[in-house]
């Protein structure tokens, strides 16, 4: 297996390479060369072990990884880490699912990823006779940072420094980062919104990568296939529980519902359908924010566009990286280096008919603002008694809304990508229909005096804590702290 450049077909890469760069060296995303030989049949699934889906399909994306260097990358990353085997779980709620990807030690989707991703790196070091420090440069909007800070924590050859935006993410998620300990870790906060912290990562990756003696960059975010990979197992597992639950038979097509602010996530889920996986349609799920609506409706992507701050913080994104793949699957490499060449010079490019035909027979999309997001969380709670936070909220309005508009009849499993308890500021304002002050963690104390839903562990530990990190930077300047923090 080689990864090729979305943008460049003659750029390749060995798994172990891709996973070691981050992004492609003409600024592309790694793709496989082919999903013909990625197959997993769903009739397998039965009698797996979750940990063994993991290893499942990290052994066919990571071929030059040998089956026991995978095992030790996933049992590593997973053992003792989430309440139990289970990582994923699956609950009913109404008529249909909610898989709960927020367990882990950051109470957000992304650990299932990041605490695997540390594990490949390291290895990957090794196979390729790597002497540098490894350079972790990271933007996030809320959860990537706290989940890829607890990954990367003290990991010996790497060095991570994260970027968020200083307004726009709960104080919860703001502390998880900047109480982070660890030798080799720096936080920094950009004023400005997310898209200008992952616009400049990208420049630094483009312009500081080869001028930093003794280091090499890469990146935690979903636009390392090291990171994206993972994800694609909890969507099979999530399969192998309906079966269980004689909910579907094997074979029977399932809708994913998603909320979505860089792509990678629904991604894995393409990825999923790709290789066997019998899924109807991903649901693409977006606030005010809602770029990714319209490029699913128009085929037009438009980037310049009024940016809101909303009370989903993880999915105010108006450059959508993770999507570059998606058009690559669809239209190739030649249209797709010519789009985001496009859309880095105007802001914006179209799609063909036949393209937006294509995309659209295995995506749909909707979108919802803060208000009907608040209200959604009282009526979940409401009528089920139980609690989901606000990006869950947009994703669960999506898919009712489609449900009365144009239902397929299918099975919908709605991913739930963090604990409400991480917004309990907003969940309070929508159970009490009052404003709360964003103060963070006493908050937590009367979410769960009104609900009774415990409150995750690794929360009630962070109450305790005190930042250690307080750097923010200009936007223009991100550049200068990299190459000061990487070459001590």
């Amino acid at each position: 297996m080689f990864y090729f450049s979305t943008r460049d077909k003659s750029i390749t890469a060995k798994p172990s390479e891709a996973i070691l760069n981050g992004i492609a060296a003409d600024g592309g995303l790694n793709i496989p060369e082919s999903f013909d030989s990625l197959k997993f049949d769903p009739r397998e699934l039965q009698g797996m072990t979750n940990l063994e889906i993991s290893e499942r399909i990290l052994a066919e994306f990571f071929t030059d990884f040998t089956e026991e260097e995978i095992k030790d990358c996933v049992r590593n990353a997973y053992a003792g880490r989430f309440p139990n085997d289970d990582i994923a779980p699956l609950t009913a709620v109404g008529d249909d699912f909610v898989m709960e990807l927020y367990h882990g030690p950051t109470c957000a989707f992304k650990d299932v990823a990041l605490l695997v991703l540390p594990q490949l790196m390291t290895r990957a070091m090794k196979k390729n006779d790597i002497k540098e420090k490894i350079l972790i440069l990271t933007a996030t909007s809320g959860d990537t940072g706290s989940a890829a800070l607890n990954g990367f924590a003290d990991v010996e050859g790497t060095e991570i420094i994260v970027f968020y935006p200083k307004t726009g993410i709960s104080v919860v998620q703001e502390r998880q980062m900047t109480s982070c300990k660890g030798n080799n870790v720096h936080v920094c906060a950009v004023k400005g919104n997310f898209d200008d912290a992952q616009r400049g990562v990208k420049q630094i990756f483009a312009n500081v990568g080869d001028t930093i003696p003794g280091v090499r960059l890469s990146s935690a975010n979903s636009i390392n296939i090291g990171r994206l990979a993972p994800q694609i197992a909890y969507y099979f597992k999530a399969y192998k529980d309906l079966m269980a639950m004689g909910r579907i038979t094997c074979g029977e097509a399932v809708n994913f519902v998603v909320p979505t602010g860089n792509f990678g996530d629904i991604l894995a889920g393409y990825f999923a359908k790709k290789m066997g996986l019998p899924v109807a349609k991903l649901i693409c799920a977006s606030n005010e924010n809602d770029v990714l609506t319209e490029f699913f409706t128009t085929g037009s992507y438009k980037s310049k566009r009024p940016f809101h701050v909303t009370n989903s913080p993880s999915m105010d994104i108006l450059v959508s990286s993770n999507l570059e793949r998606l058009i690559c699957m669809v239209c190739g490499h030649e249209k797709t280096k010519e789009y985001m060449t496009q859309l880095a010079q105007t802001g914006e490019y179209t799609l063909t008919a036949d393209e937006l035909t294509a995309i659209r027979t295995e995506f749909e999309a909707g979108c919802t603002d803060s208000t009907e997001t608040l209200r959604t969380i009282r009526g979940v709670y409401e009528a089920h008694k139980y609690l989901i936070d606000t990006h869950t909220a947009v994703a669960w309005k999506v898919c009712q809304d489609r449900k009365q508009e144009n239902d397929n009849g299918c099975v919908n499993v709605i991913l739930s990508t963090a604990s409400p308890y991480k917004f309990s500021g907003s969940v309070l304002e929508a159970l009490t229909g009052e404003a709360v002050a964003d103060t963070g963690f006493e908050l937590m104390d009367r979410l769960h005096d009104m609900t009774g839903v415990p409150i995750p562990a690794a929360l009630e530990k962070m109450k305790l804590t005190e930042p250690v990190h307080n750097n923010v930077v200009d936007k223009e300047l991100m550049n200068r702290y990299v190459t000061e923090k990487g070459s001590k």
